[in-house]
């Protein structure tokens, strides 16, 4: 008995010339929350509208609880969406907005009564059954749009940038509140969203979407400590990324190589020559006078830029690259600028994101 509900197999969509999805390939798990994470123009939308039955892939098979849904209009489908822009009615008090669906399932009114209580008391709104939307904030706003959305029970509940409207510190406690909902209901999220830190906080599994491909999918600790392609690194945290060439190995067997005039080490497997894509979290770089791992490479401390509790120091290399380092800020304790520095990192902390040979 396989624990998935949802399955996209190799699909593909194009509007007009442009190719919006290149054979996409995803199973989400029950009760999952799973987030598709990538700039505008990436997919991410195409995949959840395709998901909801309100487009049709050019090639590929949409399966839902083992059933193969690809042509199914939306209402066959036990799947509803939450919108950023909200689509209430605005004609519509809270309860009646709430209610509409099970209004189209010709509900008996107690039973309708009974579920928009349960679902209000659940989203913290109880009370609110007579406000029009004009009279509610954006927050309230959302809540009844999730409130209306599962009310019907879907099996998956598709979230497309729900929270993109809302201010940076209301965005905060909606992402608390939505995973405390799915958590306490258990159905399937599939969220979408263009901000790295939503899709952290809240997600079981993260998949990152570029250019109509799904370059990773794993845990929030895979995408981030271990990113897969040079955008996955790039698009999640800040990371230095850069070129070098394998030299050899030393005595424990980390590869050495060189890079900036100096050697550094990475852990992994490769021959002699060949040139690695390398990917370091800023927070993991170490600089000072001191050497630990047996690396090489030295710089100069170009400036310091403090962004209340983050430090962040930018590095130049001896051939002009620049590396950034994080880390807590604040003091007085920061090496001046123009001094020059052993520069390294915990070769475990070298993820190798692409591997070619030398022309």
């Amino acid at each position: 008995m396989t624990d998935s509900i949802l399955a996209l197999n190799q699909v593909t969509k194009h509007f007009g010339t442009v190719e919006a999805l290149k054979g996409i390939s995803l199973d989400v798990k029950k009760g999952e929350f799973l987030t598709l994470l990538g700039p505008s123009g990436c997919g991410k939308t195409t995949t959840l509208r395709i998901i909801a039955g309100l487009e049709v892939p050019d090639s590929g098979t949409v399966l839902l609880q083992g059933k193969n849904v690809t042509f199914w209009e939306p209402n066959k489908r036990n799947v509803n969406t939450v919108f950023q822009n909200y689509a209430l009615f605005p004609h519509m008090d809270v309860f009646h907005n709430i209610a509409y669906g099970l209004k189209l399932k010709k509900e008996k009114k107690p039973i309708i009564k009974q579920k928009v209580q349960e679902i209000l008391d659940l989203v913290q709104l109880s009370g609110y059954e007579k406000r029009m939307p004009s009279h509610l904030s954006g927050g309230q706003k959302q809540r009844v749009a999730i409130a209306r959305a599962l009310v019907n029970n879907p099996d998956i509940l598709l979230l497309d940038e729900p929270l993109g409207a809302l201010d940076l510190q209301l965005r905060r406690q909606m992402q608390v509140e939505l995973k405390k909902l799915q958590q306490h209901l258990g159905i399937t999220f599939i969220y979408i969203t263009h901000d790295q830190e939503e899709a952290l906080n809240m997600s079981d599994r993260v998949g990152i979407m570029n250019a109509g491909a799904l370059e990773q999918l794993g845990t929030p600790d895979d995408v981030y400590e271990r990113p897969a392609t040079p955008f996955a690194a790039r698009f999640i945290g800040l990371s230095n990324i850069f070129d070098s060439v394998v030299e050899g190995k030393d005595s424990s067997g980390n590869l050495i190589l060189s890079y900036a005039g100096g050697t550094i080490k990475a852990q992994g497997e490769a021959s002699v020559g060949d040139i690695l894509t390398l990917s370091v979290r800023t927070e993991r770089v170490l600089y000072g006078q001191e050497d630990r791992f047996g690396f090489s490479l030295q710089g100069v401390v170009k400036s310091h830029h403090y962004t209340g509790g983050l430090l962040r120091t930018v590095l130049q290399l001896g051939n002009g690259e620049e590396l950034t380092v994080s880390g807590m800020g604040g003091g007085d304790n920061r090496i001046p600028t123009g001094t020059r520095v052993s520069i390294q990192w915990d070769p475990a902390c070298s993820v190798i994101v692409e591997r070619r040979r030398r022309p």
